[in-house]
């Protein structure tokens, strides 16, 4: 969406005067920036090598300053340029210094000149120039030197071209860019952009939004890797896939040294299944994201004098994924045969300053680090597909990945409705960029999970999708889809659900998954996109607040986690433009919680799960009597009302709960009508393994204060729709001591329904052992590789 902050800031003269000058404040007339892109040096823009898997030495970077045109799609080439883009930054971006709308009915054309005389040693020993685009939304046309050197449709992958026989011999050479783009308004996976702002859609995306780069290959070259780790049978299934005049009687080598040093090779015809065996291989895992190097030679000629044509440098880590059924006899996500609770923030990888491109690599790393000091082992790419240097990081660092397909289509559908039918044209651009996303990214170890489709979004033959990524990929396992309209298939049951949390009904060879939850909200002034309008599934006024319903929702997850549930993942890494539900704000400047509180509540969930002993029951089951309270509805009077020895004989008595009829989830004997109830009954605890344990289990319509033998262990604001855990504060558990205890609440009810009802939970961790193993099921088909 175009905020007035936005368009205000257009010019590239004005953009390099505040990349110079990181220590200008945010007012309404200023972009939104990271720290990242105050510093942007535009000498070198993202300057690291782009493909991190198939590495050569010899590449040149064309990101930087290019010349820059908007015309309409049927003009054609300009006569001039005036204007200037900074690639690979969106031309709505502000980094771009163009930040101006792109519509169906424009084209975007980029122009820039480089020097190819570093290639004369190299074309001279028959060597090719390839020209590389990291990702282009969404129609690309290329041509160097005045000659088409190629096309490509698709917002989410690499493609490349040779473009050695365009060059001319010496001096500058012409590089010219064409691209169109309909956002949403065409049928193409597009992901959350729109033309049209309003609601949860985000600003359009359109051009070169990844790196551009040159690099010199040999003619007979590798052309991919597809590397699939067996980790029942302790080797990689490798395929590599070879282009050129000798492709067909080329030998490849694959090459790599053991954990101790020992080289371990394998060597093959090019295109044909390799094993490279791993004895005691090192398992990649979240906690220990070991990653082994390899080497990759082709080679020509006959076997008594073969001579290197090619080499490429990767990595790998060798880990497997399944679901399967666990000591406890749920379904589980199993990690190389272990029982894995996949848990982390839903990450839409939106940036104020970049839109779809982080200002920089240190800007990627630092949301994945981030995402881990939270104590999160897992994050959900939603809706969108990332350079390849994020996914390397997650390998590097270690983050699972569950990677979402960008929806896109006529339209969606409800979660009681049949699936959409696609026109021919639309599903044919479904599959092949589907096929795209998943073969770009298929060899790296921390993508665990394929989403093909999120809340309906261009929901079409939806098992037939998930089937279809199962044998194409069985490696992984496919979410079935992502919230909203289950088809029974897939190896995940995913609900949606906020601010929850809550969880599907456990099915057989299924893992139950909370694929959404939480979107609690937090406004931070001068750090957000838009002046107003900003929102969240549940707003608080201070962080305090935000962490306190924080660690209720987990707390309440932790106890899902006994009913079955697999994974969860919680709405959001960082607000995103109008959406102030983040952890951390769009310009990632302010952390609203704390991620060392969070990580040791987060941690909670990697434990066995708990065992739970009621101490006082609620009257949640609509078929029981439900408890007795003393209640009055008029303040009290006489003393402290929250002490032990206050006089409540002249309150009424009543059963739990207290409320109005018709409030969502309540379950009510008493009714209440007033603005104020005040609470107040004895129980006994004499255990103190009890109360060194004890949790809240409330439902509160609206704002509650809980009391414990006088003290506060509780403010509760606004409203729950259904009973939770509530954590009481370790310093208010240490002053109790077994025997007898009074429980006093205030409830305060301003408009709609309400209802007040508590209990007491003891909590405990299980006796259960995570790390257990369990057999591993190899996740290789007959061949052991994908099937492509």
């Amino acid at each position: 969406m175009f905020t007035p902050r936005l368009i205000a800031f257009v010019a590239t003269a004005v953009l390099g005067v505040l990349c110079a000058d990181a220590s200008f404040g945010e007012g309404a007339d200023r972009p939104l920036l990271t720290k990242w892109g105050e510093e942007l040096d535009r000498n070198a823009v993202l300057p690291e090598y782009p493909r991190p898997q198939l590495v050569r030495e010899s590449w040149a970077n064309l990101n930087g300053e290019w010349d820059f045109a908007l015309t309409s799609a049927d003009a054609g080439q300009p006569e001039s340029y005036v204007e200037k883009i900074l690639v690979p930054f969106p031309v709505e971006s502000v980094l771009s210094g163009v930040t101006r709308p792109v519509t169906p009915e424009n084209a975007v054309w980029y122009r820039r000149e480089f020097d190819a005389s570093v290639y004369e040693t190299g074309r001279k020993e028959n060597s090719r120039v390839l020209l590389h685009f990291g990702a282009v939304d969404w129609e690309a046309k290329v041509w160097v030197n005045g000659v088409e050197v190629g096309d490509h449709r698709g917002g989410f992958d690499a493609f490349s071209f040779d473009i050695t026989d365009a060059l001319t011999g010496e001096g500058p050479q012409e590089l010219l860019v064409r691209v169109t783009d309909p956002t949403n308004r065409g049928t193409q996976p597009w992901g959350k952009q729109s033309l049209e702002p309003g609601g949860i859609v985000y600003t359009a995306v359109s051009g070169i939004w990844q790196t551009v780069w040159l690099e010199v290959a040999p003619p007979t070259r590798v052309a991919s890797l597809e590397l699939s780790p067996n980790v029942e049978g302790n080797e990689l299934v490798v395929r590599v896939n070879v282009v050129g005049p000798d492709s067909a009687k080329s030998i490849v080598r694959v090459a790599t040294n053991s954990e101790g040093g020992q080289p371990l090779r394998v060597t093959g015809r090019a295109g044909e299944t390799l094993r490279l065996r791993i004895p005691d291989a090192h398992l990649w895992t979240p906690d220990d994201p070991y990653l082994y190097d390899l080497s990759i030679d082709v080679a020509v000629g006959p076997a008594d004098s073969r001579v290197v044509v090619d080499r490429v440098e990767s990595y790998f880590g060798m880990r497997g994924v399944k679901v399967g059924k666990a000591a406890d006899g749920h379904e589980r996500i199993l990690l190389n045969g272990k029982e894995v609770f996949s848990f982390g923030p839903l990450d839409q990888g939106w940036w104020p300053d970049g839109l779809y491109t982080a200002p920089s690599d240190e800007a990627l790393r630092w949301d994945i680090e981030l995402t881990k000091r939270y104590g999160f082992n897992t994050c959900r790419k939603h809706v969108k597909v990332e350079s390849a240097r994020w996914y390397y990081w997650c390998d590097k660092l270690g983050l699972l990945v569950w990677q979402d397909m960008p929806n896109g289509g006529e339209r969606g559908i409800g979660p009681s409705e049949e699936d959409m039918v696609r026109s021919e044209s639309s599903e044919a651009t479904y599959r092949h960029e589907l096929k795209a996303m998943i073969d770009g990214l298929a060899n790296h170890p921390s993508i665990i999970v394929w989403a093909p489709f999120n809340e309906g979004w261009g929901q079409f033959k939806t098992n037939e999708i998930i089937r279809w990524i199962q044998t194409y990929d069985p490696t992984r396992l496919v979410d079935g889809p992502s919230g909203w309209a289950d088809r029974g298939e897939g190896d995940l049951l995913d609900e949606h659900n906020y601010p929850g949390p809550a969880m599907p009904a456990p099915q057989a060879n299924r893992a139950s998954v909370l694929g959404e939850f939480g979107g609690l909200g937090l406004e931070i002034p001068t750090h957000t996109w838009m002046e107003s309008g900003v929102w969240g599934y549940r707003n608080y006024d201070s962080m305090a607040e935000l962490s306190s319903n924080y660690q209720s929702l987990i707390s309440n997850l932790w106890l899902l986690k006994r009913s079955g549930l697999a994974a969860a993942i919680y709405t959001q890494t960082t607000d995103v433009e109008g959406e102030v539900n983040g952890l951390v704000t769009y310009d990632r400047k302010v952390v609203k919680i704390d991620p060392a509180l969070a990580s040791v509540w987060n941690r909670q969930l990697y434990k066995p799960s708990p065992n739970m002993t009621t101490v006082l029951a609620t009257s949640e089951d609509p078929s029981a009597m439900g408890q007795v309270w003393q209640y009055t509805t008029e303040e009290p009077v006489g003393g402290d009302w929250t002490s032990n020895d206050f006089d409540d004989s002249g309150w009424k008595t009543g059963r739990a709960g207290f409320g109005t009829p018709n409030t969502p989830g309540a379950a009510v004997r008493t009714e209440w009508e007033t603005a104020d109830i005040w609470l107040r009954r004895k129980v006994r605890i004499d255990d103190p393994r009890l109360l060194k344990d004890l949790y809240l289990q409330v439902h509160h319509d609206e704002d509650a204060e809980i009391y414990l033998d006088g003290q506060l262990v509780s403010t509760l604001p606004g409203f729950t729709v259904a009973y939770s855990v509530v954590a009481i504060p370790q310093e208010a558990k240490r002053l109790l001591k077994p025997g007898e205890h009074v429980v006093a609440v205030h409830c305060h009810q301003t408009r709609g329904g309400q209802y007040v009802d508590l209990g007491f939970l003891a909590v405990q961790e299980g006796d259960g052992d995570e790390e257990q193993p369990h057999p591993v099921v190899s996740n290789a088909d007959a061949d052991g590789v994908r099937k492509r």
